[in-house]
């Protein structure tokens, strides 16, 4: 098979890899479309030590699957894979789960990822798409999962209806946009301000969301201005600025994983009973409704999806890297 794979610091080649074997309980996918996500781009920088080269990365995929239970269906992959048997697997938080692993890691256990022509994942991981919902869009359903876990977690903290909220979304990647428009769409949260530094990003996501787009040092981003602060960055800049900016009693609701550590104002955390959630990925039930939010157009058109050919999937890592692209997320096709 053909797969794009990650084999040094912003290197990545188009090259033959071995099919994967058939194994018992797993199926194997014929890969329709896989989405670049963050953690992605983290690896291919050389800052992911859970993602070592060689390796084909890529966990946001969708297709058809050759073999098994699910011979035949169109279906997405929960890429996220656990024991099924800890504490946490067995009271609906299997996303905890001390042994869990993605596709497209190779620590602590090696899965290949889907940037390829096939891959394979444990049968419980494949969930077959309704009709309705077109199988390249299917691929966003991860993101779209971590995006709503993360406004259900800072749903369930605030003292506030999210529709009463003042909020700000920092990054206008993927999972800031998702973010906002489940707050927008499905939330009615209308009091929404997006940041970022790359115009042409809020350029584009202004299309689908109503909220204020504004760069990182507006003056529209106040101390002790917003209700809630969700952090798709990860950068201690972007920390420092969300602990400086969430109100007295606020939420911060961190998703970004750019930079691990840095300076942090626990003072002002301590003092005004600042709530900080640290917030990764999502449960399976989170991924279910997902599937159904995407088919019934509830977060609206999925026209700010990019497509690229595989074979060039190293020049849109490129974009990228150079902030040179305006889609907030690009889905590569074999």
């Amino acid at each position: 098979m053909k797969a794009l794979v990650y084999t040094g610091v912003e290197e990545l080649t188009y090259r033959e890899e071995n099919n994967p074997v058939e194994t018992n309980g797993e199926g194997i996918l014929k890969v329709q479309a896989s989405g670049i996500c963050g953690s992605d781009m983290h690896a291919y920088h050389g800052k992911d030590e859970r993602r070592i080269p060689p390796l084909i990365l890529g966990h946001e995929v969708s297709g058809k699957i050759l073999n098994g239970k699910f011979k035949d269906k169109t279906v997405v992959l929960n890429p996220l894979i656990t024991c099924l048997k800890c504490e946490y697997c067995t009271s609906g938080r299997e996303h905890l789960c001390p042994d869990r692993v993605l596709l497209g890691m190779n620590r602590p256990h090696v899965r290949q990822g889907a940037f390829a022509e096939l891959i394979t994942a444990p049968e419980q991981n494949i969930y077959e798409i309704p009709k309705q919902l077109d199988t390249k869009e299917a691929a966003v359903a991860e993101p779209t999962a971590v995006s709503l876990h993360a406004v259900l977690m800072a749903e369930n903290s605030s003292k506030k209806t999210l529709s009463e909220c003042r909020i700000l979304v920092q990054g206008a990647g993927a999972i800031g946009l998702l973010c906002a428009l489940v707050l927008s769409k499905i939330k009615n949260a209308k009091n929404l301000t997006i940041s970022d530094p790359n115009k042409l990003r809020l350029d584009e996501c202004s299309k689908y969301v109503e909220a204020k787009f504004v760069n990182p040092s507006n003056k529209e981003i106040n101390i002790d201005a917003f209700d809630i602060v969700f952090d798709t960055v990860g950068l201690e800049i972007s920390r420092q600025q969300a602990i400086s900016v969430v109100k007295p009693g606020g939420i911060i609701i961190h998703i970004g994983l750019t930079q691990p550590s840095g300076q942090f104002n626990f003072r002002k955390a301590t003092l005004q009973e600042i709530t900080f959630i640290g917030t990764y990925c999502y449960t399976n039930k989170d991924f279910k409704n997902t599937i159904k939010i995407l088919a019934n157009k509830d977060i609206g058109d999925l026209n700010w999806i990019e497509y690229r050919e595989l074979k060039n999937g190293a020049s849109a890592f490129k974009e990228i890297h150079d902030g040179t692209c305006s889609a907030p997320k690009i889905v590569l096709l074999p």
